[in-house]
């Protein structure tokens, strides 16, 4: 589980704004782009056969333990739904060390739920797959384009996460 923000709009990277031009001609004109407004926290659930949960957090909405604990819920009805017969005793959890996610109530949701957290150490990037594997591609693809809503957003990172094989998880 990992949470990222679906920004409205994200730069061009170097790669996708070259030009050719020739020894003598002018450098082109970099204009200062900021951020855009408009963006969507989404935490998406996923296991070694694809995504099992996406959730976009409403506007206006922070996530707390109350907010998460009622994620991990919805996660286990449809890991029932979903990944039926795979899930028998137990399911190994791993999340990052948020706050929301060390809070007590979030705690003893996972041991009701009979999720088994892996410990994942502070400041390790070996144990974040989905920062330097899954958003990456997700974010690369994004670049460069302008969206309007939340929806348009929302489809195209649904489009490019529905576009990936079962290996690419």
């Amino acid at each position: 589980m990992d949470e990222t923000w679906l920004y409205y709009y994200y730069l061009e990277t170097k790669q996708q704004s070259m030009e050719w031009r020739h020894s003598g001609s002018p450098r082109p004109k970099k204009f200062r782009v900021q951020k855009s407004d408009g963006k969507v926290l989404a935490s998406i659930f996923r296991d070694q056969d694809g995504i099992v949960l996406i959730d976009y957090l409403p506007k206006g909405q922070t996530i707390n333990a109350e907010y998460y604990s009622s994620l991990l819920v919805q996660l286990k009805d449809i890991l029932k739904e979903k990944r039926r017969g795979k899930v028998t005793k137990r399911v190994l959890f791993l999340h990052d060390n948020a706050p929301t996610h060390r809070a007590l109530a979030v705690q003893k949701k996972l041991a009701y739920l009979s999720f088994q957290c892996l410990d994942h150490p502070p400041y390790s990037p070996d144990l974040a797959p989905s920062d330097y594997h899954l958003f990456h591609g997700q974010k690369k693809q994004l670049k460069g384009r302008l969206f309007s809503s939340d929806a348009k957003v929302i489809a195209a990172a649904e489009t490019w996460l529905d576009g990936q094989t079962s290996e690419f998880f």
